[in-house]
């Protein structure tokens, strides 16, 4: 089993990040690199969770996504063709004095049969950068959209 930990500090909200984060429309890959439009599918989604199939590149996981706590979310993984067990994500929110926002991810990463062990192998080692870079394209792409819609806010007033 892989544990990988990611922190970043944004000048996003909490809620901002969390509402690309649960953004299962089309073009969902420009937030999120390794959630290709082809293998997404919301099978179920409520105010603050959902269940939802993504995946890039022959790797796809069901997950069950619970925003009930804006500060705290979790992505747990009910099927995948490579993760099992204990398999997810875990988002920490805290709000800096600053404005800003650190943002804290566990992934844990369970190879349920070989490929997801050697994928996990690889994760831990120096496959670790690929989760770091995706983590940081997300937080990048979040906070452009976001800034975009705050000046399209602003050219309409």
């Amino acid at each position: 089993m892989s544990t990988i930990r990611l922190h970043r500090t944004t000048s996003l909200t909490p809620e901002q990040y969390v509402a690309g984060l649960t953004d299962f429309g089309p073009g969902r890959s420009k937030l999120f690199g390794n959630s290709a439009d082809a293998y997404l599918k919301v099978h179920d989604r409520g105010p603050a969770d959902a269940d939802v199939t993504e995946g890039s590149g022959g790797i796809w996981e069901r997950l069950y996504y619970d925003w009930s706590d804006p500060d705290h979310v979790v992505l747990t993984t009910i099927d995948s063709n490579v993760w099992g067990g204990a398999s997810g994500h875990t988002y920490n929110f805290t709000r800096r004095p600053d404005g800003t926002t650190d943002i804290d991810v566990i992934v844990v990463r369970d190879g349920k049969n070989l490929r997801g062990w050697i994928l996990g192998l690889v994760l831990r080692t120096v496959g670790r950068g690929v989760l770091v870079k995706a983590f940081e394209n997300s937080v990048t792409a979040i906070e452009a959209r976001n800034a975009a819609a705050n000046d399209g806010d602003r050219f309409a007033a």
